[in-house]
Parts: C-alpha cells; sequence; structure tokens
C-alpha cells in the first residue's frame, strides 16, 4: 500500500500495514462480545473476527453491488437460519417481528384459533389443537395440513411463522375459514373457526377417579404450570386421594424450573433431580430436592407417550431414577438439550443450545441428531412405521444403553425415557369410517347440536349423574349415521360395528364437555384408554415401589 506527498510515495512498514487489521479484528470480538451476555471464548477468536468480516465483506458487496435490489436484512436472516441448520435442531434464531408470537404460548394469553404449527415443506402442519380452544373444538386434528386460510393459498408460496400468525390470529368473536387436507380423506375440508381467547392453563384437568385414586393431566410447562399444579394437588389430597396418576402425554414441555418443581413435590430428602453439563463448567449445574414436598409418598404412576417432550421427559427421568414412580406408557420424544434466550440489538433472540442434561442416574435423553433436520422431523413417523407404537424397540435395550436406579433397577438410555410398563397403541375399536366421522367433524357438530337442543336439561344435572346415568342411544347413534350420510360419508356396517362402543364413548364424553367443560371429557374417555386402565392394574407394583423408596 502506497501513499502521496510532496515529497513522493511514502512505504508503509509491515506493522503499518497489519495495524488497521488488527485494529478491525479487536473491533470486532469486541462487538461480538459485547452483543451478548456472554463471557469471551478462549477457543477460536481469531477464526470467529475472521469469520464475521467475511460475512459482513459479502453482504456489503451484495448490498452495494447486486444487479437487484435486496432485502438485505432478510438475506442476513436467512444467513443465520441457515447457518444454525449445522447445529442441533433446537438451536433457533427468531426475527424481532416473530419474537412476541413465539413467546406467546408459554407466557401468556392470546385471541385467535389455537393450535400449535410447524411449517414444513413449505405448508402449514398443524402439531396439535390446543386444549380448550377453539381449534379442537372445530375438529382440527395433529397432522392436518393448512392449505387456504379465507380463500387465500398459503401453501407453496414461502409462508412464514409471522405469515401465518397474522392470518390466523385475530380478535375474538371474528371468523376464520380453513380448507384443509388430512391424510385420511381425499377431498380438501373447509372448517370454519370462530377466534377466541387462547386459554393458557396448563392442567387441563384434575379428579378423582376413586375414593383413593387422583389423576392430573398437565398438557405443557408454561408460566403458570407449578402453581396449578400444586393448587390441583392440593384439592385432591383434600378429596382423600393417596395414590396418583400424572399424566405427561403429548407434553411437549417448557420451562424447566416448573419440572424441578414439581418434580421435587414427589422426591424426599436431597435426591437429586436433574444435572446439565455444558462445554467447560459454565452451564454445568446439579439440581436436587429442597423442600419438603405435598406427596413424597404414596404410590405414584406417570403416564408418557412418544409426545411427551423436555420438561416432561425431566420430571418422568427424576421419578423413574430415584425409584418414586412407574413410567407407563410408550417411549418418550427424546429432546434433552438445554436452550438460553439470547437477545440481539435488533430485537431478534438467538436460543442457543448450551448444554445436555441428564437424569439422575446419568441417561442423556436426547435422541441422536447426527441426520439432517428433515429425518429428525420425521422420527416420531418412522416410529410408527417401524412398528415401535405396538412393539418395544429391541436395538434400544443393550447392556451399552444400561443405568441402574437408586434400588438398582435397570433403566435405559439412548434417546427418551423408556417406560417400565409399555402400552402398544390400542387400534382394536379404530376403523375408516369412524376416522371419517371426525374428519368430517361429524362426531363434534352432532354433539353440539345435542347440547343445544337439550342444554337446560344437561345443565341440572350434576356430573356424577351424567356419568354413572347417561346413556348414549340407538337412535342418536342412527341420527349421526344419517348426519354422515348427508355430508356423504359411506355407511359401512362393519366397521360402524367394530367401532360401535368407542363411538358411544366418545359421543358422551364431548357431550359432557360442551356441559361440564374439561371436568368431563377425560373420566368418560378413560373407559377405553388402554394406557389409563395399565396404570390402575399397575398400581399395586407402584405401592410396592413407594414402600421401597420412603
Amino acid at each position: 500500500m502506497e501513499q502521496e506527498d510532496e515529497r513522493g510515495p511514502i512505504r508503509n512498514s509491515s506493522f503499518q500495514i497489519k495495524l488497521p487489521l488488527f485494529i478491525a479484528m479487536a473491533l470486532v470480538v469486541g462487538v461480538l462480545l459485547g452483543a451478548t451476555t456472554f463471557s469471551p471464548s478462549s477457543n477460536n477468536p481469531q477464526g470467529t473476527a475472521k469469520s464475521y468480516l467475511k460475512f459482513r465483506d459479502i453482504l456489503s458487496y451484495i448490498d452495494r453491488d447486486y444487479v437487484d435490489t435486496v432485502n438485505i436484512e432478510a438475506l442476513a436472516d436467512y444467513g443465520i437460519t441457515q447457518m444454525l441448520k449445522k447445529l442441533d435442531p433446537h438451536t433457533a434464531y427468531i426475527p424481532a417481528d416473530e419474537l412476541a408470537m413465539a413467546r406467546s404460548y408459554l407466557e401468556g394469553d392470546f385471541e385467535g384459533i389455537g393450535v400449535e404449527f410447524n411449517i414444513f415443506k413449505d405448508t402449514i402442519y398443524v402439531v396439535s389443537p390446543i386444549s380448550g380452544g377453539p381449534s379442537e373444538a372445530a375438529g382440527i386434528q395433529a397432522g392436518d395440513k393448512i392449505v387456504k386460510v379465507n380463500g387465500e393459498t398459503v401453501a407453496g408460496i414461502g409462508i412464514t411463522n409471522e405469515g401465518v400468525f397474522k392470518r390466523l390470529r385475530g380478535k375474538q368473536g371474528s371468523k376464520v375459514n380453513l380448507t384443509i387436507l388430512r391424510d385420511a380423506t381425499r377431498k380438501p375440508l373447509n372448517v370454519s373457526i370462530e377466534r377466541s381467547k387462547i386459554p393458557t392453563s396448563s392442567v387441563d384437568v384434575s379428579y378423582m377417579v376413586d375414593n383413593t385414586t387422583g389423576y392430573i393431566k398437565v398438557s405443557r410447562f408454561s408460566a403458570n404450570t407449578y402453581e396449578e399444579f400444586k393448587e390441583a394437588l392440593t384439592k385432591l389430597k383434600g378429596k382423600g386421594m393417596q395414590q396418583l396418576i400424572l399424566d405427561l402425554r403429548g407434553n411437549p414441555g417448557g420451562y424447566m424450573d416448573h419440572a424441578i418443581r414439581m418434580a421435587d413435590e414427589f422426591v424426599s430428602g436431597e435426591k437429586m433431580i436433574v444435572y446439565t453439563d455444558g462445554k467447560g463448567d459454565k452451564y454445568d449445574s446439579k439440581t436436587f430436592a429442597e423442600q419438603k414436598g405435598a406427596f413424597e409418598k404414596g404410590p405414584l404412576i406417570v403416564l408418557l407417550d412418544e409426545g411427551s417432550a423436555s420438561a416432561s421427559e425431566i420430571v418422568a427421568g427424576a421419578l423413574q431414577d430415584n425409584d418414586r414412580a412407574l413410567i407407563v406408557g410408550r417411549r418418550s420424544f427424546g429432546k434433552g438439550l438445554v436452550q438460553v434466550p439470547i437477545p440481539l440489538n435488533d430485537g431478534s433472540e438467538l436460543r442457543l443450545t448450551i448444554s445436555r442434561y441428564y437424569t439422575p442416574s446419568g441417561r442423556s435423553i436426547q435422541k441422536p441428531y447426527a441426520g439432517d433436520a428433515e429425518s429428525y422431523e420425521m422420527d416420531i413417523l418412522n416410529r410408527f412405521e417401524n412398528g415401535e407404537y405396538f412393539h418395544p424397540d429391541s436395538s434400544l435395550f443393550v447392556d451399552s444403553l444400561k443405568y441402574k436406579t437408586l434400588q438398582g433397577r435397570a433403566v435405559y438410555g439412548g434417546g427418551g425415557i423408556m417406560p417400565d410398563v409399555f402400552v402398544p397403541r390400542d387400534t382394536m375399536e379404530l376403523s375408516h369410517y369412524l376416522s371419517q366421522l371426525y374428519n368430517k367433524n361429524i362426531i363434534r357438530e352432532y354433539t353440539l347440536n345435542y347440547y343445544r337442543k337439550n342444554k337446560n336439561t344437561l345443565e341440572k344435572m350434576p356430573f356424577e349423574k351424567f356419568k354413572a346415568n347417561f346413556e348414549v342411544t340407538d337412535k342418536m347413534l342412527q341420527d349421526v349415521v344419517q348426519m354422515a350420510r348427508e355430508a356423504e360419508v359411506e355407511y359401512n356396517e362393519a366397521e360402524f360395528n367394530r367401532s360401535k362402543n368407542l363411538l358411544r364413548n366418545n359421543l358422551k364424553a364431548f357431550i359432557a364437555r360442551s356441559v361440564y367443560g374439561n371436568q368431563g371429557f377425560f373420566p368418560i374417555l378413560h373407559q377405553s384408554d388402554e394406557e389409563f386402565q395399565q396404570a390402575i392394574r399397575h398400581f399395586s407394583r407402584a405401592q410396592r415401589l413407594a414402600s421401597d423408596s420412603m
């Protein structure tokens, strides 16, 4: 590099040439470190600075010289998102305009249709309708693909989370029309949903199954979960509860501290609940029981399935490893990575995986993620296709994955919590005809009509009387069949007879829900719920476990 003055060219020394680079690198490192709460990394500071400069230069060249005008901020967001795909499946970048929406599921109420969703292959997939929300009432199901909203095509257009929120959320009482595709149907389904306040209650229901057995269903770990759970537990103990079924099926997790506090209500003394291990020791931690719990003695059974993840796995793993509970159901999801939210200067947020969590016996619950993101997302479907929902996967029960509980019972790692009692999915009473009734929303529509016509009589009936005496008659079943015919659902007598008892049960459950809210839904469905029935049958085993762990 040369400069001119009146005396001629001046040649800079090597140090002078490199000095601006040193200053730039120092400034870059300072900006990078100052933008977060993280301590300086000693691993590769020069490599980080050089990569930052490269990224900056490319954006500058595109912004200044590229032939077309581009949204440089959107391009940077895309680059960040693609970069994070090289890490684990749960590290994520959330742009500023999506952050409030992303937090709302755990933080507070919102107005909309009430679904959890993912965008996969440029299509909106329903993960699940939120319990008690309008989508559940309208018959929206997990796996539905939303292809149109109010007649506007939303599939194959590059829609973002923000785009979904703008279309599906709105003022309470307003309506939105969805066109959905469902695997079991050939034609698109049109569903009209009235938006409402979406409840964030995470304890769906709690009640006494009999004089001594309590039941609590926890759907997720949100901002108020522990308080809701403690209130439910206290009420059940006041009703004489001596043994408990804690239902964490389909619970996708949430706040880790609420899971720890819940586990502490069951674990006595100062036993370990969970520990984390990250790079170095900054994010390493060990958490132990520290308070006198409300139910440290007495038989306890935890229900799990493939939809139970993260915080729900912390609870189940702690109770299993401390020999405090019997786990009934199927292998859980396998999400054992801990994220920390890092606010960025423009209002966006990086949710960075900083450690793995382990159960007290040393099991890492995180399932493998060496493949691409699509393979990871398809793991649940692959389990179904490989038959794991109906038979335990023997490849997961090998000596290299074996661990010991406090009392020396064998438990297994390898991804998810392995149940003590495996319960296959119950498909005995399922049929294509019953699926069509659900797909066409016949069952929900019939029960809502029935409730409206008989509202005065039903609301005068105490729940216990309804549960004991209300019967779904043959005439009611025939009315459902006729409604289905009018909706072009072809009647199949053999399949109808196969599903008749389950149909009766579900009709009664939905009518109860219309009358009594969540109080009436779960108790009735348990009549045909194999995991629940297995839990009841294994309480004697849970009693022995509880006696040994005291």
